[in-house]
């Protein structure tokens, strides 16, 4: 598809349009110069006055031709990326609504392209503006669909009877613990995962440094009377390493964080079965930790071994009962709707083999080619379902999730995820992840430890973030988590200005 736009020369909007743009067309290209050959052509013209008015007409290669326009109010802005922004939306907003016009395709997050569209209810909330009316600006300013806003609502009312001092939490922290290793590197995967097998060296060296982060971090929080709220160790897989240092880690969390017996949740990430052992979950046992992930992602073998992953299905459920067994009693599992060569029949295999277990929570994916992972880099080699059978898919999770007592609990998007659709994590009563809902609604700082780790620090006042990021391969961390140890906790002396800002 290529599409010429005209009556815009500013460059900022290349990439919010093309973002657009790429909901509707799998492969599309959009140009602000004259094309010889185009499919559609787009020609905007914008009014800014104590409004800003948008009339943008669509007209295709065979004379067809659509129109929108839109006009809001233009608000203060104090800097001139503000004012920008303001222009961006309503820019977008007549951008959509010609595409969908002209394709027949409805976009139920309407121009929203960003991660976490919960925010946005989240902010109305705290302002106290009454839902009715949130609603409807929702619908108004971001063309959201009523079927979108009430999976909002039903979220945001769900996370707080789970946390409902959420808005309270800006002086407490939660800690990630990035493990960055796994039995082999799945197709769809961009997390820091490195094979495991002949890097114990690596290894032995990470663990070195993450030991030494977890002590001078937890040394800053006891000084400075900071909580934390949860702890969340993922990766890679955090069970790839030996049921030994798995002991070692844990005594480390105990000895260098402050009030472990006050975190509210501390979940470990075992989502490959294939590094479950019955040591492992003694470990586990021992240091109290009952919260853990075991991904199937699916039930189908074909798909496992496509996707480069070497559990059997029957490993998974096996490892299921043995968790059970052994004393785990709130397992998340993992299921990804599109994954190669799945469609409808597929998936509900899935969700009736999920049946048999009854985890405390499901998180469905929607599979997203991400642009580093190898199966966007061979995406002839990965067929995968249309538009149509996705979204049939995800109307399956959620009817078999409302049927079995399972509540939505959280949600994110990703770029280039199919169907234009949502991750959405369901959880059955007092069964939820508060990191979850901590690192999707942005309501305190998470500090990143260990390799690929990001931490985001938002400001107790102002709610300003400032992402930093540890390296993302285990060398180079090795080589310079001192130094990233001591980055952090300068940030973390300014953002809470020590202990002047938490009297």
């Amino acid at each position: 598809m290529q599409i010429s736009i005209k009556g815009i020369e500013d460059e900022r909007f290349q990439r919010p349009l093309q973002l657009i743009a790429n909901l509707f067309f799998e492969e599309c290209e959009i140009s602000f110069q004259p094309l010889v050959q185009k499919d559609i052509t787009i020609e905007f013209k914008v009014e800014i006055s104590q409004s800003i008015k948008v009339n943008g007409n669509l007209v295709d290669s065979e004379g067809r031709s659509k129109s929108s326009e839109y006009e809001k109010e233009l608000m203060p802005a104090s800097t001139e990326k503000e004012h920008f922004k303001q222009v961006k939306h309503a820019v977008a907003h007549v951008y959509l609504t010609v595409l969908q016009d002209w394709t027949g395709i409805t976009q139920k997050w309407g121009i929203l392209t960003g991660i976490r569209p919960t925010k946005l209810l989240h902010r109305q909330m705290q302002k106290k503006i009454p839902k009715s009316i949130a609603h409807q600006q929702l619908k108004d300013e971001y063309l959201i669909t009523d079927e979108k806003i009430q999976l909002m609502q039903q979220i945001v009312d769900r996370q707080l009877s789970v946390v409902p001092d959420l808005y309270e939490l800006q002086n407490e922290v939660s800690i990630y613990i990035g493990i960055p290793f796994c039995p082999t590197k799945c197709a769809y995967c961009t997390f820091p995962a490195y094979a495991i097998n002949g890097r114990q060296g690596s290894v032995d060296s990470f663990l070195g440094g993450l030991h030494y982060e977890m002590r001078k971090v937890g040394e800053w929080l006891k000084e400075n009377n900071v909580r934390i709220t949860t702890v969340y160790y993922g990766g890679g897989t955090p069970t790839s390493i030996t049921a030994e240092e798995m002991d070692m880690l844990y005594e480390e969390m105990y000895a260098s964080f402050p009030d472990v017996d006050k975190i509210r949740e501390v979940t470990v990430e075992a989502g490959r079965p294939d590094t479950i052992t019955p040591e492992k979950l003694e470990v586990l046992k021992k240091w109290k930790i009952d919260r853990i992930s075991i991904n199937p992602q699916s039930y189908t073998q074909e798909t496992l071994k496509a996707i480069g992953r070497h559990h059997s299905v029957e490993e998974t459920i096996e490892k299921f009962h043995l968790a059970r067994e052994m004393g785990m009693n709130n397992i998340n599992m993992d299921l990804i709707i599109g994954l190669p060569g799945e469609g409808v029949s597929e998936f509900a295999n899935s969700l009736h083999e999920t049946e048999k277990l009854m985890p405390e929570s499901l998180t469905v994916h929607t599979l997203s080619f991400k642009r580093a992972s190898e199966m966007t880099r061979n995406k002839e080699k990965y067929k995968v379902a249309d538009r149509v059978e996705i979204e049939k898919m995800m109307n399956m999770a959620e009817d078999w999730t409302k049927d079995h007592q399972y509540t939505p609990y959280y949600l994110y998007r990703q770029k280039n995820i199919l169907g234009n659709l949502e991750n959405v994590g369901y959880a059955l009563p007092n069964q939820d992840s508060i990191y979850n809902i901590m690192i999707m609604e942005e309501q305190q700082t998470i500090i990143g430890l260990g390799c690929g780790a990001a931490s985001k620090f938002i400001h107790p006042q102002t709610g300003k973030i400032t992402h930093f990021a540890n390296p993302k391969d285990p060398k180079t961390y090795n080589d310079s988590f001192e130094k990233y140890t001591e980055d952090k906790m300068n940030i973390l002396d300014e953002l809470f200005n020590t202990k002047e800002s938490l009297a």
